[in-house]
């Protein structure tokens, strides 16, 4: 299973951008549908943070509480790709993004709940 997460940039403050992460090889072919997909993020000097999370449906999604109302994550099953809608951004939004994907096909915020991980893109937010 390989994550290639892209769409980060520099952005000023209140700017929008979408991240995506495409799903690739054959057990995420075959099996990807049926995987959780989450975005986390790390900023410099700081642990890694889950930021949202959609299930395997697709129906259930869940986001961390300095996010709710301006992120968005959604998938597309028929393309393997998940994306992150990034609304109002601020500096604090700052970081390296990372995708993942969870075997357990659930919305989790755990990263210990998820196997494949991306390689993450860069996300600037100037003030």
């Amino acid at each position: 299973v390989q994550l290639q997460a892209s769409g980060g940039g520099l952005v000023q403050a209140g700017g929008s951008l979408r991240l995506s992460c495409a799903g690739s090889g054959r057990t995420f072919s075959t099996y990807g549908m049926g995987y959780g997909m989450g975005w986390f993020r790390q900023a410099p000097g700081k642990e890694r943070e889950f930021v949202a999370a959609v299930d395997r449906t697709g129906r259930n999604t869940y986001y961390v509480d300095s996010v709710k109302g301006r992120f968005t994550i959604s998938r597309d099953n028929a393309k393997n790709a998940v994306y992150l809608q990034m609304n109002r951004l601020k500096p604090d939004d700052t970081a390296v993004y990372y995708c993942a994907a969870s075997k357990f096909g659930v919305a989790s915020d755990s990263d210990r709940e998820y196997h494949y991980w991306g390689q993450g893109t860069q996300v600037t937010v100037s003030s």
